[in-house]
């Protein structure tokens, strides 16, 4: 299956999303099952001469219709939008960052009325391989099968696209790989592969756009039962994350990547995810005390200028650790205490915290991860997991404060039994599924400042909702995994 046509990855919501996650679905065949069949309510269509009936057509059938669009001709699809359309969805590359900068507002100011949201095409295929990919300057390079299974995920994407549309929901989209990792044709793709997909956009708090081939699209209309038995398998997946989750939540970090250029391919910030290290994205201009509360590291990929050098030094000074990748030059720190840690590193010493010039890029993404879970050390891991080299978690809590809400993807789509440790004290722990939905009670081991459990089957979506002791609620607390 091959999820060719332009579909999109970021939303700009007009207001705000209380539910988890949506799954748009992109369609491309004549005939449309009904909304209720399907059970989801928002379709793509591509714009064409004939858009009119087809927005009929699927209003017909119950959906609210979205059209796709390059930016270069979002104009005249706003002018020239069929009637009952519910949005319009521009499909922007990262080369056209600029240009969406300043047409967008244009295409809001100029049709009030027109939803307008916002697509980029670049995510990948969630799933398990064996090869790495590292970036080495503009080239993108891949290596021999690596020892330990490798992920393909979106994390870092959603993040990015967190911070470069604040305030909007994060929506994306892929292309189904043609090939295997071994160069042969890539088999039909299962409910288990549909189901990853929408499972890792719901973990993320993401919106996704969903792409069927037109095989599996006229045997959903013909009502094959092979093909709505993979679908109702893909739509408890949909149901566990479409429905209103408790409010006011938001991801938890502990680490912040400071970056120029919000690059989607960085293979450092993938390389975090992977390692169940939470982070949040910002631009030089974002290093104020409100962004960086409750971060212990700071990653600094940006060149960053005088007034950016003075806010490393005084954020250093106040107890953080700051790290400086191709520092090349004089700093404000460099006055601080220094030991030389290898060939291409320096570590400042600066009042109760201290800053890492490291004046090479990163080559081996692998490494630095681990390096950077190294600097966090054992008391201020967010979580840890066992048994999970296949697993991402994301924590999610209230401002900041403990942690309410692990997000679980696990990227194998085999049972795994994890054992899951999380930074501070929870008296009540209760687990669900898409197949089980809620709730199990997990039994908590309490000791030195963080909770285990053990999550006895993940398969390949779950969600664990902890309710913190009184003392622990008290206070700010967070999450790591390795």
């Amino acid at each position: 299956m091959n999820i060719g046509n332009a579909l999109l990855v970021w939303v700009f919501l007009l207001v705000p999303a209380c539910a988890w996650s949506n799954v748009f679905v992109h369609w491309t065949s004549p005939a449309l099952p009904a909304a209720k069949e399907l059970g989801l309510n928002d379709v793509v269509l591509s714009w064409n001469d004939s858009l009119s009936l087809q927005v009929k057509a699927a209003r017909r059938q119950g959906y609210r219709v979205y059209v796709e669009v390059p930016l270069r001709q979002a104009a005249a699809a706003a002018e020239a939008g069929a009637s009952g359309l519910e949005g319009i969805i521009l499909t922007v590359r990262q080369s056209e960052a600029a240009e969406l900068e300043k047409s967008l507002p244009e295409l809001r100011s100029a049709h009030p009325g027109r939803r307008f949201m916002v697509l980029n095409p670049d995510g990948k295929q969630p799933q398990m391989r064996g090869s790495l990919v590292i970036k080495r300057g503009s080239v993108l390079e891949v290596s021999s099968p690596t020892a330990q299974p490798w992920i393909d995920t979106n994390l870092a994407l959603v993040e990015i696209e967190r911070r470069a549309h604040q305030g909007q929901v994060p929506l994306y989209t892929f292309s189904w790989g043609g090939l295997s990792d071994s160069g042969q044709k890539q088999p039909v793709l299962t409910a288990e592969d549909f189901s990853l997909a929408v499972a890792e956009a719901g973990a993320f708090h993401a919106d996704l756009v969903l792409e069927l081939d037109e095989r599996l699209q006229k045997a959903l209309s013909d009502h094959d039962p092979e093909a709505w038995t993979l679908w109702n398998q893909v739509r408890l997946y949909e149901d566990f994350y479409s429905h209103t989750g408790e409010q006011g939540l938001e991801a938890t970090a502990n680490v912040a990547v400071v970056v120029d250029d919000l690059d989607t391919s960085d293979e450092a910030m993938n390389l975090l995810a992977r390692h169940n290290i939470p982070f949040k994205v910002l631009r030089p201009a974002d290093l104020k005390s409100e962004d960086l509360e409750g971060i212990d590291v700071v990653v600094v990929f940006a060149k960053p200028d005088r007034g950016t050098c003075e806010r490393i030094a005084e954020i250093a000074a106040h107890g953080k650790t700051i790290v400086v990748v191709e520092a090349h030059g004089s700093y404000p720190w460099q006055n601080g205490h220094s030991v030389r840690l290898n060939e291409q590193a320096v570590s400042y010493a600066l009042g109760g915290g201290k800053v890492l010039e490291l004046s090479e890029p990163v080559t081996d993404p692998e490494t630095f991860a681990q390096d950077i879970r190294r600097l966090l050390g054992t008391q201020s891991a967010l979580t840890s997991l066992w048994n999970g080299l296949t697993t991402i978690a994301v924590p999610y809590s209230e401002h900041g404060r403990v942690v309410k809400v692990l997000e679980f993807v696990n990227y194998a789509e085999e049972p795994l039994r994890v054992q899951v440790q999380v930074k501070g004290s929870f008296a009540s722990i209760r687990y669900e599924t898409p197949e089980h939905k809620c709730c199990e009670s997990l039994v908590p081991v309490k000791h030195n400042g963080f909770t285990e459990f053990v999550i006895p089957e993940l398969r390949i979506a779950g969600r664990v909702h902890l309710e913190a002791t009184q003392a622990n609620d008290a206070r700010a607390s967070g999450v790591s995994a390795q």
